[in-house]
């Protein structure tokens, strides 16, 4: 499966990422990508007033992301926000193309480094896994990657591609962080890992108050951890050929997901 990783710098405006869609779009499909990734935060960057943004995923903003992936007849796969039922919004995931549309809303809150995401956001409960043709892709979002026991949960549940839009804060270290944490978590799922950014302001001539911005640096890292393709910090586009089969026969190889025996609900002590 031909993946595009998509690294935009999103503005505070809808309509104008919209756009940013269907142009970036049109560039992986003259390019043969069946599936295309965008950063988490798509629909509005972070720093914007996110409640009265939000709307579902029969809304018209995502309704209209998936008018262009079906035009195309491709998957895309784009940050927005959803409204929640607590008053606050969801971080979702808008998966959609001719299949259906589907959503994941993120499950760990980016409550760290100075930044509370639950100010505003509400948690998501449950892993999703889609099928995008014959290849079963997971789904989470940034801070998720911190987190290895949702990316093995993703793999136990048919998984060999999970994708990973994100908007990862800048600072000392972020960048070693970002990498070491791809990497990890394909190792731990034997997994392709599609890791897809915001682009880093100041490479693009911009700059804003509230973040997180963003760094750039998508990458695919490949289920035996190495790095398969990586960006810079600027905006860009990313094609990777990603193969299903080669997380399966690397599975037989390195059996971890048949080997693991812990579990967290186990007792301790």
């Amino acid at each position: 499966m031909r993946v595009a990783l998509c690294q935009i710098q999103s503005s505070d405006s809808p309509a104008e990422n919209l756009s940013v869609i269907r142009d970036q779009v049109q560039h992986a499909v003259e390019r043969d990508a069946r599936l295309v990734v965008f950063p988490e935060a798509t629909m509005a960057r972070f720093g914007t007033s996110l409640g009265r943004l939000a709307e579902p995923l029969d809304g018209p903003w995502a309704s209209a992301v998936t008018a262009i992936a079906v035009e195309h007849a491709i998957t895309v796969v784009a940050g927005m926000f959803t409204p929640a039922d607590d008053g606050r919004v969801h971080n979702t995931l808008l998966v959609t193309g001719p299949d259906g549309v589907v959503g994941y809303d993120k499950i760990h809150l980016y409550d760290a480094f100075g930044f509370r995401e639950s100010d505003t956001v509400s948690p998501g409960r449950d892993p999703v896994v889609v099928s995008i043709g014959s290849t079963r892709v997971g789904l989470a979002t940034c801070y998720d990657v911190r987190f290895p026991e949702l990316f093995v949960d993703l793999a136990q549940h048919g998984a060999t591609v999970i994708v990973v839009p994100a908007s990862w804060g800048s600072g000392r270290g972020k960048a070693e962080q970002w990498e070491l944490l791809v990497r990890a978590r394909a190792l731990d799922s034997v997994s392709w890992i599609v890791a897809a950014g915001q682009a880093y302001p100041p490479a693009s001539g911009l700059e804003w108050g509230d973040g997180p911005y963003g760094i750039g640096h998508s990458m695919v890292a490949a289920p035996d951890g190495t790095v398969a393709a990586v960006l810079g910090a600027a905006p860009d586009q990313l094609i990777v050929d990603v193969n299903a089969e080669t997380a399966l026969t690397l599975r037989t190889t390195i059996p971890v997901l048949d080997n693991r025996v812990y579990s967290a609900s186990a007792p301790v002590g």
